[in-house]
Formats: C-alpha cells, structure tokens, sequence
C-alpha cells in the first residue's frame, strides 16, 4: 500500500450567545418556534432597510479570537459575499473577507495522550442564513419551505492551517475548541442544534503526488466528523492507489450510509464577488476595549486541565474528562474544598455522578447535590461509616431528594457493621450454611469465597465492612483446613 499524508483544516462556525440578532433587534431564540416569526426588514433585506451592528457580537468575537491567541487587527470592515440560495433572502451574506477581526492565532489541544498545535488562519465574523424546511407540522404534505428565524443570528468562523494529520487529530481540536467557546460563553456549543459547525478540508499526498483539496459538510456531532473524515480518507486512497483522479469538490456526509456524496464543484473567494457593503463602514477595536476583555479571561481548558495533572496528580485522561465542562470542572474543585482527596473526588464524579446526571437527563449545576453534598458522603467512605456499595444507593436519593448523606444514612438506619467479633459470628454462621462453597475454596476455588462475602453481605443487608469480612473468612476458613 503507498504511503500517503493525510492534511485536514478546519472551518468552523459558532453561533456567539447574544440575545438579539447581529444586525436587528430580533431574537435568536429561535429553536422551537413558529417559521418566519422572528424576522423584519433588515434580516428579510427589505429594500431601504439599514443594518445596524450589534455591540454585543464584536465583544463576544473579540473574546474569541484572544483566547486563540490570534493577532487583532486595528480596523476591520465587512463585505457582501454574494451567493444565491432559497433561504438568503438578501441575495448575499455579511461577512468578513480581507480584514477579518483576528489572525494568525493557534489552539493547542491533546490527542492519543500528545500534545499537538493547530495554527488559526482567521476568525471572522458573519450573519448566519435561514434554513430549508422540508417537513413539519407547518408545511402541506409534499411541500418543501424557508423558514428565516435564523437569517442574520451571528456568527463567528474560525479557519484552521492544514495542521491537522488524522480524523483523530480533527476530531480531538474540534473537541478542544468547543471546549473553549462553552468556557468564554462565547456560543453554547450545541452542535445538534446547529450552534456549532464543523467543515473540514481534507487531502491525500504522497513523494510523488499533491494532494486536492475536498470539503466535507454536514457533520454533526465528532462522531461524525471522525467518521465522514476517515472515510474520506480511504476513497482518496483507493483512487490514487488506482492512478484515478481526486477532484476538488464538495461533498456532504451521509450519516446513515455512512458515506460522503458529491455536492458541487468547491467554490473560490472569487466566485463570491466580495465587495465592501456599503451600508455598514470600517470600524476601528480601541485598545482599552481589547484589554479589558483580554485581562476579563477565565482559565482556558487546556490550561485548567494542565493545571489539574500537576496540582492533583491526576492521569491526563482523567483530567480532560473534568475539563470538558467547566461547571463540572469547579464541581471538581468545590468538593475538594471540603474533602481533599482528587483521585476519589475523580472517580466518583467520572462515574457515579456522571451516572446519575445521564439517568435524570440533567447538568451538574441543575441537580440537587452540591459539592458540600458530596463532600459529606465521600467522608463516610473514607471513614468506613458506610461501604461504597451503600454511597451509591444513597448517593442516587440524594439526586432525586437534595437530601443530604448523613441525614438518608440515619433514616434508613444504615451502618457499616466493622466490629471484628460481630462480623465473625456472623462469618461462622454462613460458613456452616455452605459446606459445599468452603469445600470449594479449601480446594483451590478463589471464586467460592466470593461466594461467601456475598452471602455475609446478604445477611447483613450490605452493611458488613468488605474488606475486613474478607479478612476475617480468610482467616477462619484457614483454621479449617
């Protein structure tokens, strides 16, 4: 098989959380809604209506673009690209062409557990456009509409460097850089609701050959961008292996086939006929705006995560599953407040709060446990006032209840049992109901005396402390041999 190199960039647009639109004062709250009720003239581009930039969008792009520690050019302006679709009503889309609000910045991020960079070309901004409905509750059957709720909602997009070697590698800096817009608030990152968006541009070269260029779109979810990319990979293969050409192209994902399809031929800057718009003029970033938002930054993911490996010693895994939300990530911090202990404070939020939160369909910060909560219940633990088998069961009444640990541990009257001489009268009662299990385990049977600890949990209602009934049906089952 020839040895190809993979090159991938990213292009990803990230709808920023304001609460009007970026040229009108309409909502962008408009999942949900009724078609084309959130609009007027200026996002419909009504002949004689005039767009007027909102603050609001400039300071969340801002943000953005130090965070990716991009250049940040003293005057920017926007242009009209210029493209015909059903659901761009202006004809043309305000965005951001050869002065953009950022550039040459960079985003680094882990994957397989190595350090990696990715150079950001540009961050711009741009107005979103509608979308095409072909179903629904509105529409006649066998009809198709254009519902524009979502024409003019801002965005920004960020254009990688070919950096990028592997589906692996796109999917873990796609996973990073949402990562970071959640922490700034800059968008809610949600990319089944279309918040966040992801195209990649992908090419296969080798000593002997250049690569060419193919866009993918329509990936939703990093499951679909590692995916749609490594198949991408294999067709290109498949056809330089063969001598077939590779043509630079468009082409969509298609999730339930598992396969990308040609779209259209890829379009050049020029096909879009950028020109300035002239309704809306160059505008200057004033240095103490720029300062003030760059000293108002939070601690960046991958900061907080290398953080969290130095100061807890915690494993990098275990670091970057705290950090992906920063909610989760201050949880983390919060119960060690009251309970230092990172590596069990990790595993039980990894686990049985994960857990939990998943069952009851909800956040960290909606659930009805505190760190303070937890914090209470992981002492007990730790003290061996109750097993861990009992944490869990108290640990799910606390989510449901927002009743604290020492309170459900009282009520249900639940107590690890660790007195030595009560736990071995009660190891001698079960050893003498199963004869044929400690004629197992004096054979040889390791798994007969997990038998036996289970029955000794069963007849103390799981109150029995494990270790120190393992101890102890060790020892008496030794005196018998």
């Amino acid at each position: 098989m020839s040895d190809f190199t993979t090159t991938i960039g990213l292009e990803v647009h990230c709808q920023l959380l304001t609460q009007a639109k970026m040229f009108c004062r309409c909502s962008t709250d408009y999942i949900g809604k009724e078609p084309n009720t959130l609009v007027c003239p200026v996002c419909l581009g009504l002949p004689g209506s005039l767009p007027v930039l909102n603050q609001k969008v400039v300071e969340l792009a801002l943000r953005a673009a130090l965070a990716l520690h991009c250049q940040i050019l003293p005057q920017t302006l926007f242009h009209r690209k210029n493209y015909f679709y059903p659901d761009l009503p202006k004809g043309y889309q305000i965005s951001q062409y050869d002065l953009p609000i950022g550039i040459d910045g960079f985003l680094e991020f882990y994957s397989q557990g190595v350090r990696k960079k990715a150079r950001i070309r540009r961050i711009h901004i741009e107005e979103d456009a509608g979308k095409l409905v072909h179903e629904g509750a509105f529409l006649p059957p066998g009809t198709s509409g254009v519902d524009c709720n979502r024409c003019g909602i801002p965005l920004v997009e960020i254009v990688t460097e070919p950096d990028l070697s592997s589906p692996e590698e796109a999917r873990d800096c796609l996973m990073m850089l949402r990562n970071i817009v959640c922490y700034l608030e800059v968008s809610d990152g949600n990319m089944e609701e279309g918040s966040l968006r992801c195209d990649a541009n992908i090419s296969l070269s080798s000593s002997s050959l250049t690569g060419v260029k193919v866009e993918v779109k329509n990936m939703n979810s990093f499951r679909s961008v590692y995916r749609a990319l490594s198949y991408e990979v294999e067709r290109q293969r498949k056809l330089l292996e063969e001598g077939k050409p590779v043509f630079q192209e468009t082409r969509h994902w298609d999730e339930i086939k598992g396969v990308t399809v040609s779209a259209r031929g890829k379009e050049e800057a020029e096909d879009y006929r950028y020109f300035p718009d002239p309704d809306l003029l160059p505008f200057s970033l004033k240095t103490e705006m720029i300062e003030e938002i760059k000293s108002g930054l939070l601690e960046l993911p991958l900061e907080k995560e290398e953080r969290f490996m130095t100061q807890y010693e915690l494993s990098q895994g275990e670091a970057e599953i705290l950090v992906q939300d920063r909610e989760i990530a201050d949880f983390f911090e919060d119960t060690l407040r009251n309970f230092n202990k990172p590596r069990m404070v990790c595993n039980w939020i990894v686990t049985e709060v994960f857990r939990n939160l998943k069952e009851l369909g909800t956040t960290i910060s909606r659930a009805k446990i505190t760190p303070s909560h937890l914090a209470e219940l992981l002492k007990m633990v730790d003290r061996k006032e109750i097993s861990g088998t009992m944490a869990k069961s108290v640990l799910e009444e606390m989510f449901t209840s927002g009743a604290r640990a020492r309170e459900i541990v009282t009520r249900r009257g639940m107590a690890l049992i660790n007195d030595e001489k009560e736990l071995e009268n009660i190891v001698k009662e079960v050893i003498e109901k199963n004869p044929q299990s400690v004629a197992d385990y004096l054979s040889g049977k390791e798994k007969a005396l997990q038998f036996l600890i289970g029955q000794v949990m069963k007849e103390t209602r799981g109150q029995a402390d494990p270790e120190l009934t393992r101890n102890i049906l060790i020892k008496v089952l030794s005196s018998e041999e």
